[in-house]
């Protein structure tokens, strides 16, 4: 189980708090789950993941989609709130640098 404070960071992503700003302005403290990559085809960084059941967040959105800035302790980034999955998670993603910090190789 994750803590407030708590994060698990790899080289795929980012697991732990965060915050979702919905365009109303509205802020909700959640935990997520987020990956990415780079697609090849278009070079831009594509990232994703869910955001935990959190009952307020499905009080406002009700299912729907939602644009949202998406913020944990490594940066902020804006996505969308889609695809609520059976477990009541909602998937959020969006396409530029991602609201969590990414591992690069450097050059020998």
């Amino acid at each position: 189980m994750t803590h407030a404070g708590d994060h698990d960071d790899d080289d795929d992503g980012y697991r732990g708090p965060a915050s979702v700003r919905l365009a109303d302005g509205q802020v909700l403290d959640v935990e997520v789950t987020l990956r990415g990559y780079v697609e090849p085809l278009d070079g831009r960084y594509h990232w994703y993941g869910r955001v935990a059941v959190h009952a307020e967040l499905e009080a406002l959105l009700g299912g729907k989609r939602a644009q949202a800035v998406v913020s944990t302790p490594q940066g902020e980034a804006a996505g969308e709130l889609s695809d609520v999955d059976p477990w009541g998670r909602y998937r959020i993603a969006g396409v530029s640098t991602p609201p969590f910090a990414v591992v690069t190789e450097v050059p020998a």
